[in-house]
């Protein structure tokens, strides 16, 4: 199940990892496997979305970028995944729906495979082994299992709301900032 649930985009993914972890606490599952698995599954999606990116690419950022703000998005994020992309695709697969949006783009943006495949791969570890062991330690912390997921579910939620207002401001700067007067 937890693999069915890590390659189906905009699953529940984190929640379910989280209760893979609170099962591993209790010695029901081996925490390994778990970020293993997990980590396939999320891997394979990732490679899916830059599939789909690489294939609706043009016509999916033609359309993105009608506005002057989304084209100045686009070129920021653009510039962004030329520059240190490996770093921003790992980072944004913390932030909710960041992952997809992160392989679409890579796709679309044309990046190579061989350039996107180990990024994809480190990232969905990192983000698997930060899930599951959320839901380690909140089962070894709480002996009531679904107390354990909700603790761990919410700590998850302290984490990644903040990295997507973050995320959300910096766009808000790169759209503001062509409206901002020149000083002479």
């Amino acid at each position: 199940m937890l693999f069915v649930v890590a390659v189906v985009p905009l699953a529940p993914t984190e929640a379910v990892l989280i209760g893979y972890g609170v099962l591993a606490s209790a010695g029901e599952l081996p925490l390994v496997w778990v970020i293993v698995v997990a980590a396939v599954g999320c891997t394979l999606a990732d490679l899916v979305n830059f599939g789909l990116g690489r294939g609706l690419g043009e016509r999916a950022l033609r359309r993105f970028s009608r506005g002057t703000g989304s084209r100045a998005v686009l070129a920021w994020t653009a510039g962004q995944l030329a520059t240190r992309g490996e770093s921003i695709l790992v980072a944004i697969r913390f932030v909710p729906g960041g992952g997809i949006v992160g392989a679409v783009l890579a796709g679309s943006l044309r990046w190579p495979r061989r350039r996107f495949v180990p990024v994809a791969v480190v990232g969905a570890t990192l983000w698997s082994a930060y899930a599951a062991l959320l839901g380690y330690v909140g089962g070894q912390v709480v002996s009531d299992p679904v107390l354990a997921v909700a603790i761990s579910s919410g700590v998850a939620l302290v984490i990644s709301v903040p990295a997507g207002m973050a995320v959300r401001a910096a766009q808000r700067r790169v759209v503001e900032a062509p409206a901002a007067p020149v000083a002479a």
